[in-house]
């Protein structure tokens, strides 16, 4: 990478050291603002959980106001800031950056920002790298609410180039973010694209999908396949013998054992579950090989591939809640499942059915090809050069 040869030239011989953020920079916590307090236009504002859902690494404009009155009285960011959303539910994103390249904003608690004089997209870089990780982890406290004090974060040690040199600090802190930049600006074209192709397949399954009481014939689940639940054997996981068959629950695989019940090509139906409702994950999956089953989810066997596929297709995209009894505990079970009612067009029309939508999910779906495996590798080449990058001569200062 020719980029990467560059730097390293850049960086021959320079100074680097590993100093704390309290003696770069000072830490402001956000105040008062709640999501309720939004209005269609006014002051910008950004709440902290915004940075988890709605924001990148960067931003220059706000997605939601408050009212003047309330701005005068929250505190504020300024351009070259970087706010942190410093509580979470999970150790990983507590302390989730967001370099803030805009005008003042208003901000809210459980949010703090960081004022500096360096780079704000070149710690915005080091804050997810693995050096920054690692340091965070001695200070996160709390049980269920996972967070991390100014004072703490203040003692983490950050990598500065050329300290005593402002100018060519931030010449090279630039550089750095140039590279990085790359990266994260390919991996948004492929999302953005991603996303645009899911909308598309999702248009696409509607339209082949949908028949009329002319269009085909109509048969309930139970006509269609062979129930195999009698079959299912669940196993506590203090039994299971540690193996390499899939151990299926209602929403995929849950562990792996030594030895299986079903071995061939089969379509799971989840029986319970929030998901039942919540639908976010596939209801309905295929499964093939040796396997094993627990008494979370139907098993369904087909003749053909194509019935199978089909069939999977066609009940992820419609709404269950008719079929679905229990409010605290949802479950599918087996007669309200074979009762469901489909559309039967000729096996020539669901073999051209399936192999449109099968294009379009391993494009749009697949872990090992498509959109969303090309997204992977490239957040992995991504945190490898970010790595690379941050890992400055003598950084077992950061650790010690």
């Amino acid at each position: 990478m020719n980029e990467l040869n560059f730097l390293e030239k850049l960086l021959d011989g320079i100074d680097v050291e590993w100093m704390s953020l309290g003696n770069i920079g000072s830490f402001i916590r956000g105040n008062g603002l709640q999501k309720k307090d939004f209005v269609e236009s006014g002051f910008p504002a950004i709440h902290y959980g915004q940075i988890y859902t709605r924001y990148g690494l960067s931003a220059d404009k706000t997605f939601t106001y408050v009212s003047p009155e309330l701005a005068n009285k929250l505190r504020k960011a300024q351009r070259n800031d970087l706010l942190l959303a410093t509580t979470s539910e999970n150790d990983e994103d507590v302390v989730k950056p967001l370099a803030w390249l805009g005008g003042e904003a208003a901000i809210s608690g459980d949010m703090m920002l960081f004022r500096h004089e360096q780079n704000v997209k070149y710690l915005a870089h080091f804050f997810q790298s693995e050096m920054f990780q690692k340091q965070k982890m001695k200070y996160i406290s709390g049980a269920k609410v996972r967070r991390v004090s100014s004072g703490d974060l203040a003692k983490i040690k950050t990598p500065i180039p050329c300290p005593d040199n402002p100018e060519k600090s931030l010449t090279i802190q630039a550089e750095i973010v140039r590279i990085l930049d790359k990266f994260t600006a390919l991996t948004a074209e492929l999302t953005a694209e991603l996303s645009m192709r899911k909308k598309q397949y999702n248009y696409y399954r509607e339209q082949l999908l949908s028949f009329d009481d002319s269009g085909a014939e109509w048969k309930t689940l139970g006509e269609l396949a062979e129930n195999l639940d009698a079959k299912r054997k669940p196993i506590t996981s203090g039994l299971r013998e540690a193996g390499n068959i899939p151990y299926y629950g209602a929403s995929g695989i849950v562990d792996y054992v030594k030895d299986y019940i079903f071995d061939g090509d089969f379509l799971l139906v989840s029986e319970d579950g929030a998901n039942l409702l919540a639908r976010n994950t596939p209801i309905a999956f295929s499964i093939s090989g040796k396997t094993w089953v627990n008494n979370h989810a139907h098993v369904l066997k087909f003749d053909t591939y194509a019935e199978r596929r089909y069939v999977e297709y066609y009940l992820n995209s419609i709404d269950l809640t008719t079929y679905i009894s229990g409010a605290a505990q949802p479950k599918l079970n087996k007669k309200n499942l074979e009762s469901i009612r489909i559309p039967n067009p000729s096996p020539e029309e669901k073999e051209r059915i399936v192999s449109i939508l099968d294009k379009f999910d391993a494009l749009t779906n697949s872990i090992t090809e498509g959109l969303p495996r090309e997204i992977e590798l490239r957040q992995k080449q991504y945190a490898y050069y970010r790595d690379m990058l941050f890992s400055f001569p003598k950084q077992e200062v950061a650790e010690a």
